[in-house]
């Protein structure tokens, strides 16, 4: 069998540095993905989606593995959007946030056995804005503030899709300080 496949190594725009705004593009890329809405913190909801989405990707990489090509199953990912945009730095109001978690899939993978608790779709976003948080996730507005206000028209660009984060590391094993998360946004 040929070596292990990482694609959060293979694809560059799965690399960011804290600190750091970077405009990439991002090639099309298909995703398991479930819908949600409201604050991650509150009800069952984000979590439910969260089990939805891990079995699934699981299952499909050890058919992969079977078939003779394996990969490291990609982290866990994330949209998020709401009418006012501000809600997620100056008002920080996470009952008004709609989401989409989403585990990436390489092209290769047989996807016809997926549920229909979970779809399948390619993101398309092309040219974006992002950097390296590292912290907790309620720290970011400063970051996302700066992204939004100041990086993004300073270079003639303007926002366009929905805020993407790429969460590296696992919260449930790691102290909220040390949480490395690649913030993203579609521009043009």
């Amino acid at each position: 069998m040929a070596d292990k496949v990482d694609l959060k190594r293979a694809i560059d725009a799965y690399r960011a540095r804290a600190g750091v705004f970077r405009i990439v593009d991002v090639p099309p890329m298909r995703y398991l993905m479930v819908d949600g809405h409201g604050d991650p913190n509150v009800g069952t909801a984000f979590q439910d989606a969260v089990e939805a989405l891990y079995p699934v990707a699981y299952k499909l990489k050890f058919a992969s593995r079977d078939a003779g090509r394996d990969y490291v199953v990609p982290p866990l990912e994330g949209l998020w959007w709401a009418d006012d945009m501000d809600s997620f730095t100056a008002q920080r109001d996470k009952s008004r946030w709609d989401w989409t978690l989403m585990i990436m899939v390489p092209d290769w993978v047989d996807t016809s056995s997926v549920p229909s608790s979970v779809r399948i779709e390619t993101l398309s976003e092309g040219r974006c804005v992002q950097t390296l948080h590292v912290g907790a996730y309620d720290d970011e507005a400063a970051v996302l503030e700066r992204m939004h206000t100041s990086f993004i028209p300073e270079n003639g660009l303007r926002m366009t899709g929905r805020h993407h984060e790429i969460y590296l590391s696992d919260r449930r094993k790691t102290e909220p300080a040390k949480l490395r998360t690649i913030l993203r946004q579609p521009v043009a």
